[in-house]
């Protein structure tokens, strides 16, 4: 099989053909494991205050509707039921300092949340607070604007405020996640939200895309563009400070770049490339200067993935034989296999946290979606069903995952929590809708 095309099986796992998972002997014992259950804390989202000219009753109730969709969303923070409250839904003047704390006890709130909203010329504006129910005192209060018209980005990110207010770490509501479809008949760039809406195109010129990757700052994707037959880089961006188009494409001797991964700084990329037959990581400056080889073996080295302090990388090669994860330090040195269960292991995607690698397996010709600790000491899946699922990517909190799935006949993106629980499908438009990359939380 020609390189590029064993490329595209390893990475896409896309057509590929029927195996019988086979198990390896490894250094590391292997314990698995069975995901269990998450607790979520229940929030009373009362009827937002309009202050100054009227908002429109619509709007409240489409704001607060919003809110409990992000809340929802979250897995961790749940709306309560309105028909379980016990106090009034209408939200009290932002100054009171006197909650009903006991009724809304009663009622199983763990919170509340209230505010106002008025209008700021074009912009809405709302101001918010979220209560401690069980200690009767306030969490958090705070600011936010949107446009007049943009109730569904303003409730998202009141949604994610208020996560945050109760577990430490922001919501993902109001973040984006790019992905490859093929709905009009060419593979293109797409972004939507996190939960599947406002699913639109970011790129159209008929050529076919691979593998994208937000910029850390979420200004921009980087994706690979087969663009005359050889791939190579380019960028699409949101920002004025980064150009769109082709970028690095002098590097290497203009050799083929099949994906690219940015490290937590932003500043440099991980990528694979081919040489001498090969394909081998090589780690380069995002100015397209310094390129430095990783990997020095005739095997397939692809699917490099940061870890989130950017010290090293896990990727997948065949040189034991068959597709496998490997740890590597930044520098190329250190190296180690980390996977020794399975016949074939790809597309690693390592947590926010740093605790986790999300990977594929293949089990009797299909793939699942499997965990494994850096130590490779634990090891376990976290959805498995008769069709593949594949191209795990992480939230930006850690708390869920995104992966492609041909469960329906074709490939969806779904999502879940990083346990395999509240699955939810994001994707149902004709076509391939294929390897999501989950954005960074909105700056």
């Amino acid at each position: 099989m020609a390189l590029a095309g064993l490329l595209m099986g390893v990475l896409a796992a896309e057509g590929a053909l029927a195996q019988d998972l086979a198990n390896e002997t490894g250094p590391l014992p292997t314990l698995e494991i069975a995901p269990g259950n998450t607790t979520a804390f229940r929030v009373a989202v009362l009827r937002f205050r309009t202050v100054g000219p009227s908002v429109g009753e619509e709007r409240i109730a489409k704001l607060r509707e919003e809110i409990e969709s992000g809340l929802a969303f979250s897995s961790v923070v749940v709306p309560l039921d309105h028909e379980a409250y016990l106090a009034s839904e209408e939200s009290p003047e932002l100054v009171t300092e006197s909650f009903d704390c006991d009724s809304w006890k009663q009622s199983g709130a763990d919170a509340l949340l209230f505010g106002e909203v008025k209008r700021d010329g074009v912009r809405l504006r709302a101001d918010l607070r979220i209560v401690d129910v069980g200690r009767c005192r306030e969490l958090k209060s705070g600011k936010v604007a949107g446009e007049r018209d943009g109730l569904e980005s303003l409730g998202r990110t009141i949604a994610d405020e208020t996560v945050e207010a109760l577990t430490g770490l922001r919501g993902v509501a109001s973040t984006e996640i790019a992905f490859i479809s093929d709905r009009t008949g060419h593979r293109e760039l797409y972004v939507m939200s996190a939960d599947g809406r406002d699913q639109r195109p970011a790129t159209a010129s008929r050529t076919l895309k691979m593998f994208p990757e937000w910029t850390p700052d979420g200004k921009a994707v980087l994706y690979t563009n087969y663009d005359g037959g050889q791939p190579a880089f380019s960028i699409t961006s949101r920002s004025p400070e980064i150009t769109p188009g082709p970028i690095l494409r002098s590097l290497l001797g203009g050799l083929p770049k099949y994906r690219g991964r940015f490290d937590p700084t932003g500043e440099e990329l991980a990528m694979v490339s081919s040489v001498d037959g090969a394909a081998e990581i090589f780690r380069v400056k995002r100015k397209g200067s310094e390129p430095r080889r990783l990997t020095h073996h005739p095997a397939i080295d692809i699917s490099p993935s940061w870890s989130p302090d950017g010290r090293e990388l896990v990727f997948c090669s065949d040189r034991s034989g068959s597709p496998q994860l490997y740890l590597m330090d930044r520098d190329g040195g250190n190296l180690r296999r980390l996977t020794y269960t399975g016949a074939y292991n790809t597309s690693p995607a390592w947590s926010p946290d740093g605790r986790w690698i999300a990977y594929e397996t293949r089990v009797r010709g299909q793939f699942d979606v499997w965990l494994i600790d850096p130590s490779g000491q634990i090891n376990f899946p976290i959805v498995t069903h008769e069709r593949s699922d594949e191209a795990p990517s992480w939230s930006p909190d850690g708390r869920k995952i995104a992966f492609s799935s041909s469960r329906r006949g074709r490939y969806d993106l779904y999502v879940m929590d990083w346990n395999g629980e509240n699955l939810q499908r994001l994707t149902s438009r004709s076509g391939k809708n294929i390897q999501p990359d989950w954005g960074p939380q909105p700056r």
